[in-house]
């Protein structure tokens, strides 16, 4: 008799991968950059329960790309929540200017 593997992968699961550049106007140095991006990567944690980084860019004053991970069954789901945390972005960080976004599904 076998045993059924203890976990098993849903076949549905959708993973869509938002990637944002910023554009930090004013900062004149790489702590000044870090003293903005943590409130805001701490936020956007907190209020849409998501994994987020900053991926690129990290030598750069001025600038910064920000990775966000979305999981669930639902493809348009995870698209309605990447464009919520846009428009977070673009409302509550008028000082943090969205210069690119990109959205895949995987």
């Amino acid at each position: 008799m076998t045993r059924a593997p203890a976990y098993s992968r849903p076949d549905s699961s959708v993973i869509t991968l938002l990637t944002i550049k910023l554009l930090l106007h004013g900062c004149a140095s790489l702590k000044e950059k870090r003293s903005q991006l943590r409130p805001l990567i701490a936020r956007l944690r907190k209020e849409f329960n998501i994994s987020v980084a900053e991926t690129g860019l990290q030598d750069y004053w001025q600038s910064a790309w920000i990775s966000c991970v979305f999981v669930s069954n639902d493809a348009q789901l995870n698209a309605r929540a990447s464009n919520e945390v846009i428009e977070f972005i673009a409302y509550r960080y008028p000082n943090l200017e969205i210069d690119e976004q990109h959205i895949e599904n995987r």
